[in-house]
């Protein structure tokens, strides 16, 4: 039979057995815990990097925004952002076209047309140029092209001379132009935004304006869908047209 001094001994070793046990499960819940949040803060911290990358309009494998159409792929002549703010707006529905003959159209929307102006030059360069007509419509440029895309900010004159030579077509307007009808060239753009670049000009003495290689539209006011018409008719003629054509995306997993 046990003595008491013996059976004091056997019940502290089972409470500190006891302790010891407990204590285990408590760093293991402590663990599974931890754990847990880890996960939760992988997830969410995904979730923000996503949200970011993807700015306004949804995002594309090259991180801007969708509706920016941004194309930097070599088969498509390499271009660059240069640090051109994307424009991921939502562009307006277009109207249905109602004139489709560009001579017509830009005389029923007072704009200038004036074609087959002389061709500036074609060497690549580095620093300022300048150039005979405002908007640009040919010359020297910088070795690299502005990527095709609709941006927020006026890029380098120099690189949308280059995109042009490349056979893009550019529609340009004032910055004071209203957002609204800003919206209505977007969806002029979007309809169709291979081969083509979107941007405001601050410098250009129109409100609305499209470029090609030695090609200009230029029209003093912003007038619907007259205007409209007469930008389509311009890009359907002249977009793909240049002294060195760059193949450009025809379908939507061709852009990013």
């Amino acid at each position: 039979m046990a003595t008491r001094k013996e059976e004091r001994e056997r019940r502290r070793v089972e409470r500190r057995e006891a302790e010891r046990q407990e204590a285990a499960a408590a760093r293991k819940r402590m663990i599974l815990g931890y754990g847990a949040a880890g996960v939760l803060t992988l997830a969410v911290i995904v979730g923000i990097v996503v949200v970011i990358a993807g700015g306004g309009g949804g995002g594309d494998s090259s991180g801007y925004p969708a509706n920016a159409h941004i194309v930097t792929g070599p088969e498509f002549g390499g271009g660059q952002v240069f640090g051109a703010t994307p424009d991921g707006r939502e562009g307006g529905k277009p109207p249905p076209v109602e004139q489709a003959s560009l001579s017509k159209a830009a005389s029923a929307a007072g704009c200038t047309l004036r074609l087959n102006l002389p061709d500036e030059g074609h060497s690549h360069v580095s620093g300022h140029v300048d150039y005979q007509t405002n908007p640009p419509t040919s010359g020297n440029h910088s070795p690299v092209p502005q990527a095709d895309g609709a941006y927020l900010s006026f890029p380098q004159p120099e690189h949308i001379v280059h995109s042009m030579e490349h056979g893009r077509v550019e529609l340009q307007y004032s910055p004071k132009l209203p957002e609204q009808d800003q919206l209505a060239l977007k969806g002029i753009f979007q309809e169709s935004p291979g081969g083509m670049l979107l941007f405001p000009n601050p410098a250009m003495p129109y409100e609305v304006a499209a470029t090609a290689w030695t090609n200009l539209l230029g029209c003093k006011r912003y007038e619907g869908p007259k205007t409209l018409d007469a930008i389509r008719d311009f890009r359907d003629q002249f977009r793909g047209r240049g002294p060195e054509p760059v193949p450009f995306p025809n379908t939507p997993s061709d852009f990013g």
